[in-house]
């Protein structure tokens, strides 16, 4: 049974993935090259928040993933037969015209984001676990920056390749990959200093579950 703090990083991460895929559409240039979403400012903190569940055990960790994909799929239902067009006339009305297009692309291709944050959030959890997995004797903030640094790059590569190949031009989405990967990988290395103490610790190692075979690293 999962304690008090486990289901409030379950809802931190829930709330954080619903956030990013609402922003995803919302860009900001970065000075020389790069530019990232407003999402992606939000969704650096799912990777540390990934470490942070995984406390609780792997079976865990996929049932908080498809508690979020619920939770989003009746957001993304819910923009598109109630409140997206309303909201968009409203920001339209108010001069808000970046946000105002942004949620009109989000109302278009919104199954879209939403299928490639899935996917990527699977790819990225299951290499996110082996190697937090395989560095679990390390201290807090190395086994963080160890997973984070190879599931960042995973998770952006493949949310962008189904949300945005072919919307933009070669140099465009190269640029935005680059910046969601450094913005990630900033945000959710300082979001990792803002731990709880039991986390400062290296957990024990898991029991296998019935049936489960434990890869060694």
């Amino acid at each position: 049974m999962p304690d008090s703090a486990g289901m409030i990083a379950a809802a931190v991460f829930i709330v954080a993935v619903m956030v990013a895929n609402l922003t995803a559409t919302l860009f900001i240039p970065f000075p020389v090259f790069g530019q990232v979403a407003v999402g992606t400012l939000v969704f650096g903190i799912t990777f540390t928040q990934r470490d942070r569940i995984h406390h609780r055990g792997r079976r865990f960790v996929y049932a908080v993933i498809a508690a979020a994909a619920a939770v989003n799929f009746v957001m993304m239902v819910s923009l598109q037969l109630w409140w997206g067009a309303p909201a968009q006339a409203w920001m339209a009305g108010r001069g808000w015209l970046w946000m105002a297009e942004a949620l009109g692309y989000l109302e278009m291709s919104g199954w879209r984001v939403l299928l490639a944050s899935f996917l990527a959030i699977l790819f990225a959890e299951t290499v996110n676990t082996e190697v937090y997995q395989k560095f679990r004797e390390r201290s807090w903030m190395g086994r963080v920056s160890r997973s984070n640094g190879v599931a960042i790059p995973v998770d952006s590569v493949i949310f962008n390749l189904i949300a945005f190949a072919g919307v933009f031009a070669m140099v465009e989405w190269v640029s935005i990959v680059f910046g969601e990967i450094v913005t990630k990988f900033a945000v959710g290395m300082a979001y990792a200093l803002f731990r709880p103490r039991r986390e400062a610790v290296a957990p024990p190692p898991a029991a296998p579950a019935e049936g489960e075979v434990l890869l060694r690293g």
